[in-house]
C-alpha cells in the first residue's frame, strides 16, 4: 500500500512538474522571440521614419551617419541597409560598409533581397547569414547563423516608394535565453521532484491530502496565476516541496514581469491618448479598423538648415543635438496638454485632443521660449543658433488603427493634418517663425492672452480651393 501511494504520488508530482516546466519554457521562448521581433520592427520603423526626408533630399551622407550610429548603439544588429528605389534599388547606405554600393548584398540569400524589395508593407523573416559579418573588427554573426530581417519600404507623401530599409538582428540572444530558461526549469523541476519523492518515502501514509493540495497549487501556477503561492504550514519534506514550488513561481513571476516591462516600453512608440481610443480594453486587444472621429489640433515644427548645421558635427554630436532639441520641444508640448505623435527626421508632429485651442497656442509660446533659452546656452558654448518653423491647424480627423493582422499602426487621418503640415512649410517662404490658421484662433477661449497678428489678406494653400486666414505670434 505504501509503495502504491509513493508511486501514485510520484507520478502526480512528475506530471505537475512536467506541465509547469513545459509551459514555462514555451512561454519564455514565445515571449523572448516576440520581444526580439518587436524590437527589430520598432528599430526598422524608427529608421524608416528618420530617413524619409533625407532620402527625398538624396542626403545619403546623413543617412550613412545615422546607420553607423545605429550599428554602434545596438550590438545585436548584424547589418543595416538602405536601398535607393530611385537608383534601381541600389544599396546607397549600409553597415558594414562592404554591403553598400551594390544592388544585391552577399551576406544574405538572393531570395531574401528579392522579397524585401518587392514587398509593399513591412516584411519580417528569418534568414541565414552566408558569410561572416563584422563591424568595427567585431564579428556580429558567423556564417550559417540565423538573423531576423525586417524590411520596411519608405514612402513619400505621394505614396511612392522611394527606398527600403532593411535591418538584420541576431537571434543568438534569443537562443541563449531559451536555453537558460530550459536549464532553470529542468533544475527547478528536478529539485521539486526529488523533494516530492523524499517526502513520499518518509511519510507515505500522510501524503495524500498535502500532495493533492500542492498539486492544485501547481496547476494554478501552470494555468497562469503566477502570483499564487502554496501554503507552507509544515516543516517536513512536504513543506520543503511547497517552498520549492513557491520559489519556482516567484522566478516565473519575475521573468514574466521583465517581459511585461519590455512590452510596456513599446507603448512609448504609441501615445497614451491613442491607446485610450484604439485599445480601450488593453494593448493586447488592438484590432485593425478601430477608429473614432475627434476634433484635434495639429502642430508641425521642423528645423531649418539642419543638414547644413549637422555637416560640421560628428554623428554623436548630431545625436546629442537632436535629443537636446527634441527634449525641450517635447517638454513644452507635454506641459501644454499635447502629445508627440511622431518624429519625422528632425521634424515633430504633435496633437492636442481638446475642444479649445488654447493649449496648442500655449505650447507654441513655450516652444519658442524654450528654443530661445536653448540658443542662449548654445551661444555660450560657441555653437550656432537653431532656427525652426511652427505651423498649426485644427479640425475633424479620424484617429484609429490601419494596416492588417501582421502590421497595425495608429494614426490620424484628415484634412487638418495636411493643412497643418503645409502651413508649417509656408513659414520659411514667408520668413516667419510661426503660422497659425484662423480656425485655431476662432476656437481660443481667450484671444487676449496671446499676441496674435493677422497676416494681411487670405493665403492660398496647395490642395484647397479656398484661401485661409493666417496669424503669427509676436514675441
Amino acid at each position: 500500500m505504501r509503495t502504491r501511494v509513493v508511486l501514485l504520488t510520484s507520478l502526480l508530482i512528475a506530471a505537475t512538474v512536467g506541465v509547469l516546466v513545459w509551459q514555462w519554457t514555451s512561454s519564455v521562448r514565445t515571449h523572448v522571440h516576440d520581444s526580439k521581433r518587436e524590437e527589430a520592427v520598432a528599430t526598422a520603423q524608427t529608421l524608416s521614419f528618420a530617413v524619409l526626408n533625407q532620402i527625398e533630399d538624396a542626403n545619403w551622407a546623413s543617412i550613412r551617419l545615422n546607420v553607423d550610429l545605429l550599428m554602434r548603439d545596438n550590438t545585436e544588429l548584424v547589418y543595416v541597409m538602405v536601398h535607393d528605389a530611385r537608383n534601381q534599388d541600389r544599396i546607397s547606405a549600409a553597415e558594414p560598409k562592404h554591403l553598400g554600393e551594390r544592388f544585391v548584398p552577399d551576406a544574405v540569400p538572393l531570395s531574401a533581397t528579392r522579397a524585401a524589395l518587392s514587398t509593399t508593407t513591412r516584411r519580417e523573416t528569418e534568414v541565414p547569414v552566408l558569410t561572416d559579418v563584422s563591424f568595427l573588427d567585431t564579428v556580429r554573426a558567423h556564417r550559417g547563423d540565423r538573423v531576423l530581417e525586417v524590411a520596411a519600404p519608405v514612402y513619400n507623401v505621394s505614396r511612392e516608394r522611394i527606398g527600403t530599409v532593411r535591418i538584420g538582428i541576431s537571434l543568438a540572444r534569443v537562443d541563449q535565453e531559451v536555453r537558460a530558461a530550459m536549464r532553470n526549469a529542468i533544475l527547478l523541476g528536478a529539485l521539486a521532484l526529488v523533494l516530492a519523492l523524499l517526502g513520499g518515502l518518509l511519510v507515505a501514509r500522510t501524503l495524500s491530502r498535502p500532495i493533492q493540495r500542492l498539486a492544485a497549487d501547481a496547476y494554478k501556477i501552470a494555468g497562469g496565476d503566477l502570483g499564487h503561492r502554496a501554503l507552507v504550514d509544515r516543516e517536513d519534506e512536504i513543506g520543503s516541496l511547497a517552498k520549492g514550488f513557491n520559489e519556482m513561481s516567484r522566478d516565473l513571476e519575475n521573468s514574466f514581469g521583465k517581459l511585461h516591462l519590455t512590452l510596456a516600453s513599446f507603448e512609448r512608440f504609441v501615445p497614451r491618448t491613442f491607446l485610450s481610443v484604439v485599445a480601450p480594453e488593453g494593448i493586447e486587444n488592438i484590432v485593425v479598423g478601430t477608429a473614432a472621429t475627434r476634433q484635434i489640433s495639429v502642430l508641425f515644427t521642423d528645423l531649418r538648415g539642419f543638414t547644413t548645421l549637422s555637416e560640421g558635427l560628428t554623428p554623436m554630436q548630431v545625436f546629442e543635438l537632436l535629443n537636446e532639441y527634441l527634449a525641450k520641444m517635447g517638454e513644452a508640448i507635454d506641459t501644454a496638454g499635447g502629445f508627440v505623435d511622431k518624429y519625422i527626421g528632425d521634424a515633430i508632429m504633435a496633437l492636442f485632443d481638446d475642444e479649445h485651442t488654447d493649449g496648442i497656442v500655449r505650447a507654441i509660446v513655450a516652444m519658442r521660449l524654450a528654443l530661445r533659452a536653448l540658443n542662449v546656452d548654445r551661444e555660450a558654448r560657441g555653437a550656432p543658433p537653431i532656427v525652426s518653423g511652427i505651423g498649426a491647424h485644427c479640425g475633424s480627423v479620424v484617429m484609429g488603427t490601419i494596416g492588417f493582422a501582421s502590421k497595425i499602426e495608429s494614426t490620424v487621418i484628415g484634412d487638418a493634418v495636411n493643412v497643418a503640415s503645409r502651413v508649417e512649410g509656408m513659414t520659411k517662404d514667408m520668413k516667419l517663425d510661426v503660422l497659425i490658421t484662423g480656425d485655431v484662433v476662432a476656437r481660443l477661449r481667450d484671444k487676449s492672452a496671446f499676441k496674435l497678428r493677422r497676416i494681411e489678406g487670405n493665403v492660398a494653400i496647395r490642395g484647397r480651393n479656398e484661401p485661409i486666414e493666417l496669424y503669427t505670434l509676436d514675441e
